[in-house]
């Protein structure tokens, strides 16, 4: 993957980290939890950089953006993307977001509503009940040690700062215990055209994605034959198949471009 433009921008506080693929109409891509543009798109990038000018930006704490130690929130994210764009002279553009990306995109439609033209929402939530039954209990005990080695790699292999992989770690561990459910309310003020994407072997409930579907007005569905993520990316035993990647990014294509 050979980027047009690569860089830091003193955003916030913080150095961050983004890359520019192609050219025309703008799309940016925000990873998920633990990951990194190059890991959460890696299968993605080459397959749409000819197609749309692609922005891929790394979050606080993750690839080579700077850390803070402050606790992460979806809404300091939202203002560091918004931050960035203004910087790099994005006035308006879709937003593709994963995992806790795909919560950080429903904020940015929140706070930000001008500078979103569409929204694809991959494999996110907005209450816990939405989640598998489990999945907050064990976010209570989860250790380093218990983080997926292919997301560890892919962190030591931008920031080899052990220290660092360890607030990282500890950040995104926090914000999803702490975690409170957003009111309703907010998906149903998302007027931008949105997809949502999900597995139906994700992490959060078919249903849960189906609710989001049902509050956002006009919004699309799509539930794949999937693990988390493993639609767009490969799964964590770092398999891919790539004919569901294919079909998820023509998919995408057809939204964006109707």
């Amino acid at each position: 993957m050979n980027p047009v433009e690569k860089g830091h921008k003193e955003v916030n506080g913080i150095k961050m980290y983004y890359e520019i693929y192609g050219s025309g109409k703008p799309l940016v891509l925000i990873h998920g939890g633990a990951g990194s543009i190059r890991f959460d798109f890696k299968e993605i990038i080459p397959k749409l950089e000819n197609k749309f000018q692609l922005i891929g930006i790394d979050l606080q704490n993750h690839g080579m953006t700077e850390h803070r130690n402050i606790p992460e929130t979806f809404e300091q994210d939202t203002k560091d993307v918004a931050s960035l764009l203004k910087e790099i002279k994005i006035e308006k553009a879709s937003f593709w977001g994963f995992s806790n990306g795909g919560n950080t995109v429903m904020q940015i439609a929140h706070l930000f509503p001008d500078l979103v033209e569409k929204l694809i929402v991959a494999s996110a939530f907005y209450k816990k009940t939405g989640m598998i039954d489990g999945f907050f209990e064990g976010m209570e005990n989860v250790t380093l040690e218990s983080m997926p080695e292919s997301l560890k790699n892919n962190f030591l292999e931008l920031n080899s700062d052990q220290s660092a992989l360890k607030n990282m770690f500890e950040k995104d561990s926090k914000r999803m215990q702490t975690f409170e459910d957003w009111s309703e309310d907010l998906l149903k003020g998302i007027k931008s055209p949105t997809l949502f994407i999900s597995g139906d072997k994700d992490v959060m409930k078919p249903e849960h994605v189906v609710e989001m579907w049902r509050l956002v007005e006009n919004s699309q569905l799509m539930i794949l034959p999937a693990t988390h993520g493993s639609y767009m990316m490969a799964d964590f035993g770092g398999n891919i198949d790539g004919k569901l990647i294919d079909f998820t990014v023509s998919e995408i294509e057809k939204f964006l471009n109707n």
